[in-house]
């Protein structure tokens, strides 16, 4: 059973939401961040990346970061530029990309059911990302981005929805990067419960993108928890901010890999040993894969399509029949020595929104070889997480991104 809870957000006047709203913190350099930001003071990477606004050179985990960005939502406030809802709300976020609409409900869920498994993961987390959002989260009081969750698709919840969108007008509605952002606000109490009601039938909740931002928001919640040994459970810092989509409307992208050498090999002897366990068939032009245990190779300026053999992985098991897995147990551990992908600099990750030019411009620039894959369907993601296993890192890229700043959760 599935909890979720109506919140006060503090969120952009309607007419200042489009200078405020800004893409996630960790999509992006400081660098990139800082000539985003030229111009508009409003834009929340000035809470999200406080760096942005200290001496170039300071430390990205130095306390003036988090003190900065904290001082930076109260200015936002202060100033007027973002107000508290009066009373508890359900919010509607709708994103349209290229044709495609995601409608997702924006709330609070529960740390307790992450700590108890009803939110599952999907990926492992790293410490140290871990502990600069725990830190951001702390200082600011406040989750300042939501984390992306997916549910089974539930008629209630549809139906309700819906019927919303249809009888009321949004209180945001722009474009941002190419995206059209949409947001509707509601109050009123009975659908309120009648929505926290239907997510009492949903069984999981599944983390699509997040991990870090879940993990260190429920962490932050543990803390307060020893801070406060007589708290009740209804405190605010005993929930977190999030999007919840159904996951029929989700559209998982490609997360290819670029590899910096050929670990020692020559071309010829790579392919052999590729042959070992795929086909490969060179193609005259740029290869993107069709279908599952299908993927493309970049080397040598060439385009290659890699087929892999009858027998090699076992269908049964949930994980070992992802493509990301196939790659790293038979390919990028094996041949090219990459044993930990979250720690070797030999390899990086290439979202698909960049396409197969983005592939061959890295390989032009500082990298030998590119993999193009099959992108993993949002029920590989759910069966993974169901099992209690975990993908290999960087397994799913999601677009469009949800957008900071529009929607913020305070802890007290």
């Amino acid at each position: 059973m599935a909890t979720i809870r109506a919140f006060q957000a503090v969120r952009p006047v309607t007419e200042k939401a489009v200078e405020v709203a800004a893409l996630p913190y960790d999509v992006m350099s400081s660098a990139e961040a800082k000539e985003m930001t030229k111009g508009n003071a409003l834009s929340f990477l000035h809470v999200d990346k406080a760096e942005i606004d200290l001496p170039e050179g300071t430390d990205l985990y130095d306390d003036k970061v988090y003190q900065k960005a904290a001082e930076n939502l109260q200015k936002l406030q202060a100033d007027g530029v973002m107000r508290q809802d009066e009373k508890p709300c359900i919010y509607i976020y709708r994103q349209v990309m290229n044709g495609r609409v995601q409608t997702g409900l924006v709330c609070c869920a529960s740390a307790d059911d992450y700590l108890n498994r009803v939110i599952k993961k999907h990926e492992f987390t790293r410490a140290q990302k871990e502990k600069d959002r725990i830190r951001h989260v702390d200082t600011c009081d406040a989750n300042t981005g939501p984390i992306f969750l997916t549910y089974r698709d539930s008629k209630a919840v549809n139906t309700i929805v819906k019927q919303y969108i249809k009888d009321n007008m949004p209180v945001y509605n722009f474009t941002s990067g190419g995206v059209l952002n949409v947001v509707w606000v509601i109050e009123d109490e009975a659908l309120i419960a009648a929505l926290i009601n239907a997510f009492r039938d949903i069984p999981d909740l599944y983390i699509a993108d997040g991990h870090h931002r879940a993990a260190s928001a429920v962490k932050v919640a543990q803390l307060r928890r020893a801070q406060h040994p007589g708290y009740t459970g209804e405190e605010e810092f005993n929930y977190f901010l999030a999007v919840l989509f159904p996951e029929s409307e989700l559209a998982i992208m490609d997360y290819n890999r670029v590899v910096k050498d050929l670990n020692g090999l020559t071309q010829e002897a790579f392919l052999d040993k590729l042959s070992e366990k795929f086909t490969i068939e060179p193609m005259r032009d740029r290869f993107k894969p069709k279908k599952r245990h299908e993927f493309g190779l970049y080397l040598g300026e060439k385009w290659y399509k890699m087929n892999l053999k009858s027998g090699i992985c076992n269908e049964n098991n949930p994980l070992e029949r992802l493509d990301v897995s196939v790659l790293q147990d038979h390919v990028l551990s094996p041949i090219l020595g990459i044993d930990d992908p979250r720690e070797d600099d030999r390899i990086d990750f290439i979202g698909g929104i960049r396409g197969l030019v983005g592939l061959e411009q890295r390989c032009h620039e500082d990298m030998c070889l590119a993999f193009a894959l099959y992108p993993t369907g949002t029920e590989e993601l759910m069966a993974i997480a169901d099992s209690g296993n975990v993908m290999p890192p960087k397994s799913t890229w999601f677009e469009p991104k949800l957008l900071s700043g529009l929607f913020i959760h305070k802890l007290s």
